[in-house]
């Protein structure tokens, strides 16, 4: 048997090597269901932790990735209750994607004003508002067929 994959050339053996290998099969694919998260819902828990880190308000998660005509995947949305903080919130994100996924947002917007900040991730899109420009724009209503998960404030 010179083509054996085995290390022993002892057919006893094989029964014990086979045992061992569904094993090793059987805890990897253990494994693989507890953390069988597609790269996207990676990069949007870190969204949301680095929200929570900066006790960022009322956060949502639009999916929009069944909808014709949605300009992205999924749009996260959150309020800060000044610039200060809608400012704290959106590097809370870029520097924890940037550490953690070695991913930089595509476009950011608003820092000038932080009134309302856009980070833009391709499939994910965050919007951090100040509370009166987030009622202005209305981003849940003019979404409002796209499926929401709310999160706790913390």
């Amino acid at each position: 048997m010179k083509n054996c994959i085995f290390e022993s050339q002892n057919i006893k053996d094989y029964p014990r090597i086979l045992i061992d290998i569904n094993l090793k099969i059987i805890n990897l694919t253990s494994k693989l269901r507890i953390t069988n998260l597609t790269q996207a819902e990676i990069l949007n828990n870190l969204i949301i932790d680095a929200i929570q880190d900066i006790k960022g308000k009322n956060i949502i998660k639009l999916d929009l990735k069944y909808l014709d005509d949605a300009p992205t995947s999924c749009f996260i949305i959150c309020e800060g209750d000044s610039t200060t903080q809608i400012r704290a919130i959106s590097e809370s994100i870029k520097r924890k994607v940037r550490d953690t996924l070695n991913v930089h947002p595509n476009h950011v917007e608003g820092l000038a004003s932080c009134k309302w900040v856009l980070v833009d991730y391709f499939d994910t899109i965050v919007h951090v508002f100040y509370p009166e420009s987030r009622e202005h724009y209305g981003l849940e209503e003019l979404w409002s067929d796209a499926r929401v998960t709310t999160y706790n404030n913390l």
